[in-house]
């Protein structure tokens, strides 16, 4: 758990502007935070929660009933590691040190990506921020190697930990 991660913990209010958000615009939070409109939606139904605890516990059960299908199109709404979509400043700021990259790092990572994409059918999921660009590149090499049975487990580990900091963020409203 992060220092954040932490101290959300501890404070009682942390939820309380998530509780307070009307079923739609809970919904589109929680969306941006995990792309599976079913986990979204219960996200959104389970409210009120009583503390981050709660929620947490609501993200991770919810989370376990997610199907093949659900884990795609929570894949779909990241853009791949070096190509962030326009307007998208949540995957920007979490691909940060990967804008910074050189060309030829960039080309690698968008032919990897590509690689990646064909062979699995979907983007390259892993959490980008704290990763630098070199990193990232070795992590895709690795992972093309998997079986899609490894590879979509791999990526809903990926999206597990990155909608967790996205949960976080939002609940700091940010």
């Amino acid at each position: 758990m992060t220092d954040s991660s932490a101290a959300l913990t501890r404070d009682p209010q942390a939820v309380r502007a998530v509780n307070q958000l009307d079923g739609a615009h809970a919904r589109r939070a929680f969306l941006a935070c995990c792309g599976a409109e079913r986990w979204a939606n219960g996200m959104a139904g389970g409210r009120p929660y009583a503390s981050v605890e709660a929620l947490r516990r609501q993200a991770s059960e919810l989370f376990a009933e997610l199907s093949r299908d659900d884990w795609l199109q929570a894949f779909s709404a990241h853009a791949a590691i070096g190509a962030p979509r326009p307007g998208d400043a949540q995957g920007a700021g979490e691909q940060a040190a990967v804008a910074a990259a050189g060309g030829e790092l960039l080309d690698a990572l968008r032919a990897g990506n590509e690689r990646y994409r064909q062979r699995f059918g979907h983007v390259f999921l892993i959490r980008a921020r704290g990763r630098g660009a070199g990193e990232l590149l070795a992590a895709l090499h690795e992972r093309l190697d998997n079986s899609p049975e490894q590879e979509l487990h791999n990526a809903a580990a990926a999206q597990r930990e990155i909608t967790a900091l996205r949960l976080d963020q939002l609940l700091v409203g940010r």
